[in-house]
């Protein structure tokens, strides 16, 4: 009797276990879906893009129209070596210069989202200009969305393709390497930062990060607590541990903070101070693991990826004065 009553106990814990497990399972398998699948079909396309920017930034239509008139803006597409095709979008500076922006996206934008960006670059500065659509963005094929992490590798690439593409040779025949500054928001900042903390051809001279996060825990972590009041454990381990199992990598080594740790090349870092999607309190220690040179500017009173939108004088003013010490 009291062997089959042990018996009963065992088979109820295991029943218990197996469920909680198979429920872990399921709401991490849902959660890490939620996050990070992206698919095709659901990609807002270009026009949407470039009527939002219009929209949102009226003072760069003009420039728009023209550089889209008169077939300025032009495609490349690229074999990436992890073996996906991969889309970008360039356009020359004005008059001949080696100087080159690298524009990076934000999470489910793309390319054309990055327009006024481009703007600030090409038309206020003078820059060519080469915007990626990143894994699984716009033209780029790819099943999931990278949190920028994987998404060094591939920019890193675009830099040496920008590198091909613009530049100079000179009348004497020489080749004058470009000067290269790559700029990011959101997770394109948090792309950015990634890429800082890898070893970079001295082409790369700086880097402008806005609004990113400090790694992609603290951001779904951050998510997780204010849409949906779940708490850290045990479902960011779980479901960190299913994209590790899944794609390669993990919420906790997918680190901006890590990444600047190591990086010595200038960094910019903006952040509105009303951002609630990436709290503004996330810029700090990243400004603090960076080592010099840096520079931090708080924007008052932007939300999220806002900041140019709102201050597009003091913005333009304060990356051309940053980049500038850099890249002459």
């Amino acid at each position: 009797m009291k062997k089959r009553k042990f018996h009963i106990i065992i088979g109820v814990v295991l029943g218990i276990v197996v469920l909680v497990a198979a429920s872990l399972y399921g709401v991490s398998s849902y959660m890490l879906a939620y996050s990070l699948n992206y698919p095709e079909q659901e990609r807002m396309t270009a026009e949407h893009w470039k009527t939002r920017i219009k929209s949102e930034c009226p003072w760069i239509s003009v420039w728009m129209d023209s550089v889209y008139q008169h077939h300025c803006v032009k495609d490349t597409f690229l074999l990436m070596p992890s073996g996906y095709k991969a889309h970008a979008l360039y356009l020359y500076a004005p008059k001949s210069t080696d100087r080159t922006a690298i524009v990076v996206h934000g999470y489910k934008v793309r390319a054309e989202g990055m327009l006024h960006i481009a703007y600030l670059y090409n038309h206020d500065m003078g820059y060519n200009v080469l915007l990626p659509d990143l894994y699984g963005h716009g033209k780029s094929e790819g099943d999931h969305i990278q949190m920028g992490w994987n998404d060094r590798w591939d920019v890193i690439r675009w830099s040496q393709v920008a590198h091909e593409i613009f530049k100079v040779k000179s009348k004497e025949r020489r080749v004058k390497n470009t000067w290269q500054v790559i700029h990011g928001i959101s997770m394109g900042a948090a792309t950015t930062m990634a890429v800082a903390g890898e070893k970079t051809s001295g082409y790369v001279k700086c880097f402008v990060e806005d609004c990113g996060y400090t790694s992609v825990w603290d951001e779904f972590g951050w998510e997780a607590k204010k849409r949906f009041g779940v708490p850290e454990f045990p479902l960011m381990y779980t479901t960190s541990a299913l994209c590790k199992l899944m794609y390669g990598w993990s919420f906790g080594e997918a680190s901006a903070l890590k990444q600047v740790a190591k990086c010595h090349k200038p960094m910019l870092f903006i952040h509105g101070s009303k951002d609630t999607f990436v709290p503004t309190d996330m810029v700090y220690p990243l400004y603090e693991a960076k080592p010099q040179p840096k520079q931090l500017w708080i924007a008052r009173g932007s939300i999220h990826a806002r900041s140019y939108n709102d201050y597009p004088e003091e913005y333009s003013r304060r990356v051309a004065s940053f980049v500038g010490k850099y890249i002459r």
